[in-house]
Parts: C-alpha cells; structure tokens; sequence
C-alpha cells in the first residue's frame, strides 16, 4: 500500500513511483527529495524468523548505510550537520537538486547473522527501479566474493544499463590484497575508495614524544591527564585482554576516571570501545591498531585519536609506565591525499582473467560526513563512514548531475568522461599512483568530467559479445570478441603473449584535431592512425593500438596510458598488461644425483635462449610438531632471488591433518594468507618466481586424533640467484635458438653432481624474467 509519485525527467521520460507505507513510515514521509520509496524483503523474511527481525519492515532505515549512501549521493545543499552538540560543518549531497528513491533490500537481525539481503529481493527492486524510470542506481553493495557475469543481480544490472540506467558499484571493502574486488562487469562503474584531507588530532605524551592520528572528536585540549592501559583499569573479574579492547563492562569506574585509556583496535566495534571509556568515567581514548589498518574518522563517545601500527608500539609501551601521562589536541599534519584507502579493494578481476581493468575509477570514500538513522548511531543525525560504499555515492551523485546537462546520454558516455579526465591518486610519499589495479583510472574530477573530448561508448550488443568471449554462454547469437576488445575506457590484456592489437572506437564530443602517445615501458607499441580529426561532435572514429612485448617482464604487470590530446583537451586511458614471453611449464621434476628431461616451450619470440642458475641444496630442519604448539618459519629472501621454493615434508599417522598457512611479508607484515595441503608423500611445496616480499612466512599445522599426536616433520628453504653456491651442475640444451614463433618447441635439463637424498632446486630462465623451476628430488 501507498502513494503513487509521478516526476517528469529531464530526458522527457517519466519517473513513476510509490510511497509504500510500513513500520514508523507513512505516506507523508515521501516529499520533494525523497519522492519514492519501496522495500523488498519476501525472500529475507521467508528465511528469518520474525523472532530474529531487527529494524523496520518498511522503506526506513534503521542501520544508517542507506541514509548516509542517499545523502551523500543527492542530499540537499547548505545542511548544517551537528553531533553530541558539536558543529561538525555544513554538508552538500553530490547532486542536491536530485530526487532520490529508495529501494530498500537488506535487512538486519537481532543477533548479527542473518544481516544483508538474499539475491531474489536485491533483484527485486533492481528490476523496480528501472521499471519506475530511475536514471542512476546506486549499488553499495558486494558478495565476499568476485561476482560472476551471470550472477542474478549482476544480470539485472545489465539490463539496467542497457536500458539507459548508470550504475555505480562498490569495488569491495578487501584490500590490499590483490584480486579482492566485488563488482567487476563492464556495464557498472566499478568505484575504489579514495582519502580526503585528514581530519586529525595530536597525542602529546609526557615525555614530550607526540602522535598525529585520525579524529573527529578532539576539538579542544584534553588533559594532561593520566594515560593507561585498558589492562591497568580492568574490572577484577576481567582478563586483560579483554580490558586491552575495551570492551563492554570491562573498564573499572573508581581506576578509570578522569583517564586517557589506551584501547586496542579490534574483537568489538571502534565507536563501543569509546562507550565503554566514557561508561567508565574516562576522559579520552587513544585507539590503536594492532597491524596494518586503516585509520578512522569515528564519532566516539569520547574525544579519541587513532594510531597506525607504527606509532602505536611506543605509545603502548609509554602507558604501562609508572605516572604516564597524556594530553590531547586538535590537528597535526595531514596524511598526502588522495591516496587509495588500504581496505579498497584491488585488481585484477579473476572473473575478466585481466583482459578489463577494474575498478574504473576513485571517489572520496574515507571519513565521509553524511546524514545517518539515528536508531544505528547513536541518537545521532549525522556521522563519518568509510568504506566503498562512501565513495560508490559520490559516482551516483556526479552520474545525475552528467545527466541534467547531458539527458540523452547513455552510461557508457558517462563513464568515459569521468575515467578519461580523472586525475592520478597519491601515493605515501606524494608521487603519482601507477596502480592501475588500486586506483583504475585515478580519482574522479567533477569539472573536468564536463569536457572529455572524446568518449568510448558500448552498449548490450557490445556487452553480450564480450561475455561470449569470456566463455559465457548468452544465448543470444551474438559474435564473441576478444575480451580486451570491448569498447572500454581503458585497456587491460591479461596474457600479452608476445604481441597483440586491440580495437577502439571513439566519439567526438567537440570538434577537433587528437594526436596519439602511449606511455607504456617495455613494449613497442603503434596507433593506427595515430592523428584523429573530427569535424563536429557526435563523429565517430576507429583506431587500432598494437602492443609488441620487448624488455617488460615477463608475468609481472605492466602500465601506462594511451593519451589522445587536442589544444588544451586530454583523453586518458589507462593501460594494464601483463607480458608474456614464452609457454613454459611452471615446475619440472626430476630425480637422482644426475640425470636429464626434456619438456616442451611455446616462444613468443624467433629467438629462444634458456639459461640455468643453481642448483642450490640448502640445509633442511627437522622437528616435531603438536596440535597445541605453533610452530612458524620466516624465510627471508636475499636480495638478487630469481626464485625461492619452500619445502616442508610432514611423517604422519594416518588420522592426522596437516597442512601449511603461507605468506609474503612486507617490513614485518603479512600481506596475504594461503593454504597449501601435503601431496600423496606428505610433502607441502611452495615455489614463488620472482618474490618481491622480504621473508616468506609459513606456518605449520597438524591436527591429531588428540592433544598428545606428534608428528615429525622437515622445513627447508632453497632460494636461488644468479651467485647462489651451486650444490651440483646443471645445463639447458639448447641454451639459444631459432625458432617459429607460437610453434612448441622441446628443451632438455641436464643435472649432475646433485645430493640424491634432499631437495634441490634451480631456475631455467628463458628471458625477460620468464622461467620454469627444476625441482629435483
């Protein structure tokens, strides 16, 4: 039930909408901003109980992320947002003279499990939206994993596009870690989370040391006062660590008040921690990160200051002295901006094997002021959010304001203009990002979007023809292509194996005359015709851009741009390969003291050379292992490394699992976690060409029948440079040759002098960093 809304578009078309009434949400509630809104939950109430039901079965938000995602999107301009009493600012939605309709589709329960929304309601009200005649759809939202192209929702949005909707799309909340994004088809702009300037604030300890962190709620001095550890001010009954993360309860009111506590980041949320410091008669709160994390701009219940990693050890260690003391103070130095937030997710898409680059783009994303739901926030109106989600409105926002000066325009037009004008993020140190995975074409620029030039557009024809070259069967009749072919903004070949071209089609905004360059090292690249003249807008031309591998390394990507340039005018597309020389298999075995193989190569290239470094033997450890015990290895990775490979051999019973947790670290720190399970003789390999970490982490794990099952185990660690001590001979024949390129051809390792009872490793090196490890005994 509800009121019917009608708005006559810009483009002529007209939107027609419900006020669709339910808990705390009438008719009335709908008004010049919000003129529609509906929800969609058949699918998410047939699988909750009402019993587990939390919030409002109706359009409101009870959560915040909607509000604050609407806000920011097309809020209304001059809003002076307040919180707790304090003036925070005014605040402007990205496009405030638009109207906003919600289609509510995710939903919260009572004990946290069952939060989110089932794909057949999101569909739902996908499949709504267009039907009413939105113009843009803003999806703040992901799976944990990539989604497919023919994932329900991401086919809705497809048809969504193609019927002329924009659809901006959250890259995911997983980073750094590569190949964590979310929403990755090409009819959706796929948007990173970028940093604004910092809000901060300053933790002046008594020792004269000081700390600039993230705060929003330090506005004026606070202290000196004495600063603690959560631990020190624990309530008897309570843990330390317990106290340490602050967490409900925990913090004892007599030896907590009128302190600065010390709380560690993590287990509950950041804005309870500061609940749980003012419950308890704190003054202020140092939150700190236990690793690598973000810091945030929360609304804390106290005024707060957030630490990275690196300045949080001191600080710990100065709090658990005796008469430590603090004071806190509005400001310090910003962090360089805009940089990619470390939680953004990052490229390449496994769904597009790297042949379309994504995410497409940057939008502020971290410590965003926007209007929330009081009911998930604390009584407040307003607060600062971070996430994708933050930066997916900004797109949406900056999509309706394309469309009030150019109606007609199709998504596609739109997305171009803004990839094509958008400016390089930072990085730490104030140089230029070439993280095309991280940043896609770089942060969004609102003004220059208005002028691109030239645009790439595409539409469902194009699209269905790129998904049967993906191996997606569309059942349309439409003609594959090749992936990196796509009329796409920017250029992206997962596997450039020696040499290819790829097709672009532009069109003329304005009239003009655009010459090419190409800024990509290590390939040979040409622009076919590479002088474009359009005489009015709306003119169309087709250029080919052939990419010839020559130094790049092999397997490792490479970027750059393609820039089209007229008088002031550019037009940028970034580009990102990933070179190929050679068709080589990534391991050969063999075995014995001495002996030979002979495998087969693909060239690229008319000129083959193969090139032996080692073997190397290195001394293995043994030991016995526990399923109580812990047991880890850091195998630091000398400098020169072509290759390293971990070998761990496991002797166990029968009923026992083992496996290895793995990892490269950066300055100390993991940057990813794998799993790799023993093979039928209980040997755990792990070759990595070419590491770029510092150490390679391992960890060991055996799971007995029980606490008592011991299993002995070896570790051993074989990396391999160009002056490693070889331990044996070992020769490639051919080492250079002729050959056709694309055509097989078979070489032969030869090894002697090798220990026939322990591993050896070598790298047979093929050019340009190519190459395949032998792997012996």
């Amino acid at each position: 039930m509800g009121t019917t809304t009608v708005m006559h578009k810009a483009d002529g078309g007209t939107f027609k909408g419900t006020c669709q009434t339910g808990d705390s949400f009438t008719a009335a509630a709908c008004n010049e901003k919000v003129i529609s809104a509906r929800y969609f939950g058949k699918a998410w109430f047939d699988a909750v109980p009402e019993s587990n039901r939390a919030g409002y079965v109706s359009p409101r938000d009870s959560q915040g992320h909607g509000t604050h995602t609407a806000a920011t999107a097309a809020g209304n301009a001059d809003v002076r947002a307040t919180a707790g009493g304090e003036d925070l600012g005014t605040v402007y939605g990205v496009a405030p003279a638009a109207a906003i309709a919600v289609y509510k589709a995710l939903w919260q329960s009572k004990d946290g499990q069952a939060d989110g929304g089932l794909t057949s309601d999101i569909v739902a009200a996908i499949d709504q939206a267009v039907a009413d005649g939105v113009d843009v759809i803003n999806y703040s939202l992901g799976a944990a994993f990539e989604s497919v192209y023919n994932d329900p929702a991401q086919v809705a949005l497809r048809n969504a596009a193609a019927a002329g909707v924009f659809v901006a799309t959250a890259a995911g909340n997983s980073g750094p870690g590569a190949s964590s994004l979310s929403n990755t088809a090409p009819w959706t702009t796929t948007v990173a989370a970028g940093t604004v300037k910092s809000h901060t604030g300053t933790v002046i300890l008594g020792n004269g040391s000081s700390y600039t962190g993230i705060s929003t709620t330090v506005h004026r001095q606070v202290g000196p006062a004495p600063l603690v550890r959560g631990s020190a001010v624990r309530v008897p009954d309570t843990v330390d660590v317990y106290a340490d993360y602050c967490m409900p309860n925990s913090l004892d009111t007599a030896r907590t008040a009128g302190k600065i506590v010390v709380c560690e980041r993590g287990v509950n949320g950041r804005p309870d921690k500061s609940a749980e410091v003012r419950r308890a008669g704190g003054i202020g709160l140092v939150l700190v990160n236990p690793g690598n994390e973000s810091t945030d701009g929360d609304l804390h219940s106290v005024p707060a200051v957030h630490l990275d990693h690196t300045d949080a050890a001191p600080v710990r260690t100065y709090a658990a002295t005796s008469g430590a003391t603090a004071t806190l103070t509005e400001g310090g130095a910003s962090d360089v901006y805009p940089q990619v937030a470390d939680f953004s997710s990052r490229g390449p898409s496994l769904v597009g094997n790297g042949d379309l680059l994504k995410p497409d783009i940057t939008a502020p994303g971290v410590t965003i002021l926007a209007a929330v739901s009081p009911d998930g926030n604390h009584g407040r109106d307003f607060d600062y959010y971070s996430g994708t989600s933050m930066a997916t409105p900004h797109i949406a926002g900056l999509a309706a304001l394309y469309l009030a000066e150019h109606p007609t325009w199709s998504p596609m037009s739109i997305k171009s203009a803004m990839m094509t004008t958008a400016t390089p993020t930072k990085t730490a140190d104030g140089r230029n990002s070439v993280d095309a995975f991280a940043q896609g074409a770089g942060e969004v620029d609102a003004r220059a979007m208005l002028r691109p030039g030239l645009v790439y557009d595409s539409g469902e024809r194009d699209w269905l023809a790129y998904l049967e070259g993906s191996g997606v069967d569309t059942g349309s009749g439409v003609k594959a292509i090749d992936p990196s072919d796509l009329n796409y903004p920017s250029i992206a070949i997962g596997d450039l194996f020696g040499k290819q071209t790829v097709t672009r089609t532009v069109t003329a905004t304005t009239a003009g005359t655009y010459r090419a360059r190409v800024d990509l090292p290590g390939i040979k690249t040409m622009v076919s015709p590479s002088v474009l003249h359009f005489s009015h807008p709306g003119q169309k031309r087709t250029f080919t851009l052939t990419l010839d591998v020559t130094t790049a390394p092999a397997g490792r990507v490479d970027t750059g741009a393609l820039t089209w340039t007229s008088g002031r005018t550019t037009v940028r597309s970034p580009i990102a390969v990933t070179p190929q020389i050679v068709r080589a298999p990534a391991e050969i075995k063999g075995s014995g003291s001495s002996g030979s193989t002979t495998f087969s190569v693909t060239p690229a290239t008319s000129t083959m050379t193969a090139i032996a470094y080692g073997p190397v033997t290195s001394p293995a450890t043994e030991g016995t292992l526990t399923p109580t015990q812990q047991i880890s290895y850091d195998a630091e990775i000398p400098s020169g490394t072509k290759a390293s490979q971990i070998t761990v051999r496991f002797d166990a019973a029968e009923d026992t699992i083992t496996g290895v947790l793995w990892g490269n670290k950066v300055d100390g720190a993991l940057q990813d976690v794998h799993i790799a399970v023993p093979d039928s003789d209980g040997a755990v390999t792990i070759t990595v060409p070419h590491p770029t970490a510092d150490a390679i982490f391992v960890s060991l794990v055996a799971i007995g029948a029980n606490d008592e099952t011991v299993t002995p185990y070896t570790y051993q660690a074989n990396h391999i440079a160009a002056d490693s001590p070889a331990t044996g001979r070992v020769t490639v024949t051919p080492d250079r040759a002729r050959v056709t390129p694309g055509v097989p051809t078979d070489l032969t390792a030869a090894w002697s002098g090798v220990p026939a009872d322990a591993r050896s490793g070598a790298w047979i090196e093929y050019g340009n960093g190519a190459g395949s490890f032998l792997t012996l005994n």
